[in-house]
């Protein structure tokens, strides 16, 4: 039976691209890989945004945390370097921001068809590595669709019905909150362990590891009892 991992995120978080990263590069070493479910399930940091809002990054940043622009340009380069690390590209500047909703109902549409990895990798790297903004444009959305492998009609008709997968993000939403996620990434592993944050590969290890060892049946042994093994029985001793 295949251990699930389950994995809250949004594309406006730059923690949950270097997270994922350095989930895999976990799983990459877990010698039971190849059976690790994984699902990314929806969660939006700003969800009172207007679906077509997009705005710059750094003067949101500054301005939320209170800190200078200057100070959220330094943050920005900070996490590059980690990005960097890890093998990512990240722009520390001209990047924007928005409402991930209509992102996280394409990434149930693409959940539904087995191929949600692919979406999601293409959303994140046209959002952190590609110096077009992103967010805000319908036309750019389904571009980023269309690259990574998935039907233009059929993007354009999820898009075009703000219906359909919004009652599967709101419930990943509430789930999160249920599960006392207050940010993101936020993973868990088989509804019984949670690692909160971009941690390092090291932790994320230890998890599947734990969630895969108390997945396989351990058997208990009550011993003293008189019993036959391969050199006789044991002999009743008499008073």
């Amino acid at each position: 039976m295949a251990v699930q991992v389950e994995v809250w995120t949004d594309i406006n978080c730059p923690f949950c691209y270097l997270g994922k990263r350095r989930f895999e590069e976990a799983l990459h070493d877990f010698p039971h890989r190849d059976q690790v479910r994984v699902v990314h399930r929806s969660f939006e940091l700003d969800p009172t945004l207007d679906r077509g809002h997009s705005d710059a990054v750094i003067p949101y940043i500054a301005k939320k945390y209170g800190i200078s622009e200057a100070q959220a340009a330094a943050n920005e380069r900070g996490i590059g370097t980690q990005a960097e690390a890890v093998g990512l590209t990240y722009r520390t500047e001209g990047r924007d921001f928005g409402s991930s909703f209509d992102m996280h109902r394409l990434l149930h549409f693409a959940l539904a068809q087995g191929r949600q990895e692919a979406l999601l990798d293409a959303l994140y790297e046209a959002n952190f590595a590609d110096a077009r903004p992103l967010f805000g444009d319908t036309e750019r959305l389904v571009s980023v669709a269309v690259g990574a492998g998935f039907d233009e009609d059929r993007v354009r008709a999820v898009l075009a019905d703000p219906d359909a997968y919004a009652e599967a993000v709101r419930a990943d939403e509430a789930e999160a909150a249920r599960l006392g996620a207050r940010g993101v990434p936020f993973f868990v592993f088989d509804r019984t362990y949670g690692v909160s944050g971009a941690q390092p590969p090291e932790v994320f290890a230890q998890a599947l590891e734990r969630a895969w060892s108390e997945r396989q049946p351990r058997l208990e042994v009550l011993d003293g009892a008189d019993a036959c093994g391969p050199d006789g029985c044991a002999v009743p001793q008499r008073d």
